[in-house]
């Protein structure tokens, strides 16, 4: 069983994903209008999981409160998606501590705020941690794990088993870090296509048709390093050497610390050999080209709309 407290687009989102896969979800809210549109919401989130080729199927029911009462207790997860501020995470946090059942897993969905920010007590924190979604989750079934320095890592491994039994992709990180993975990603970008702006070097017109035409579809079936090992005759190692010392004036230009070492640059081409051996390369290049075509093509014409 699952409660999520908070029935706006994500705490919809997820209630949507848990119940497809056939768990019995709590969708909690104390606002009237939120709980009286929970079960449209909840229509169109399982429409866009079919529309995805995402849906089990499941028979798991979504039961829209204004106060999870005592389900808290028998919760095997709770997951809280209110509003991204400390005083009511911190407060909310303190309820669940009192009131939720001793096993139960209480996860924040916060886009920044980390656990030791709500329970700075370390000897409160051994069941609770950040599960970082991407919006909407029902769709882009990845999430952050993010234990604080007091989380039970047997915690961690529950919470990362029932998110992964809704076929959710889990990233557990190793410890806390402020923006996680994502917005830390995601801002790296921001903050460059900011600047490029500032300095007139293109309008924005010009910074979307880049992400949108070209970056975008390769990271939307690579990551960053597979994207750069596949662009690069001879992998990681080869890409490095070509071209870290731009990027490292590039990045020093900008304020920024680059040292691409050949420790680092070792150990990422190690986890990628575990990914894809130097020998299957080209069959992965190869197969990189023909998804972008098709994927391409699919943007076209949802562009049309």
């Amino acid at each position: 069983m699952i409660t999520v407290l908070g029935a706006g687009s994500i705490g919809v989102s997820f209630a949507a994903a848990f119940a497809d896969a056939g768990t019995s979800v709590t969708l909690a809210d104390p606002d009237n209008e939120r709980r009286s549109a929970a079960d449209a919401g909840l229509i169109v989130q399982q429409e866009a999981i079919e529309m995805a080729g995402l849906s089990r199927a499941g028979t798991g029911q979504v039961s829209v409160v204004d106060h999870p009462g005592e389900q808290l207790e028998h919760s095997d997860l709770v997951i809280e998606c209110g509003p991204e501020k400390l005083e009511t995470k911190q407060a909310i946090f303190a309820d669940l501590l009192a009131q939720a059942g001793k096993d139960t897993i209480l996860a924040t969905a916060s886009s920044a705020i980390t656990i030791s920010q709500i329970l700075p007590d370390t000897s409160q924190q051994r069941r609770c941690l950040v599960a970082h979604p991407v919006n909407p989750p029902a769709v882009l079934r990845v999430i952050e794990l993010v234990p604080a320095p007091g989380t039970d890592p047997t915690a961690t491994k529950s919470a990362a088993s029932l998110f992964g039994a809704a076929s959710f992709e889990v990233v557990q990180l190793n410890h806390e870090i402020e923006g996680f993975v994502l917005n830390r990603l995601q801002g790296a970008v921001l903050r460059e296509a900011y600047r490029l702006i500032n300095e007139d070097v293109t309008d924005v017109a010009g910074i979307e048709a880049i992400m949108r035409m070209g970056l975008g579809p390769r990271w939307a079936l690579s990551g960053p390093f597979e994207t750069a090992e596949l662009n690069t005759p001879g992998g990681i190692k080869a890409h490095a050497a070509r071209m870290g010392p731009a990027y490292k004036r590039i990045g020093e230009a900008r304020g920024e610390t680059v040292e691409w070492s050949d420790a680092l640059v070792e150990s990422v081409d190690t986890q990628r050999r575990k990914a894809v051996p130097a020998e299957k390369l080209a069959d992965r290049a190869k197969w990189r080209a023909r998804a972008v075509a098709h994927l391409v093509a699919a943007r076209d014409k949802l562009m049309q709309y």
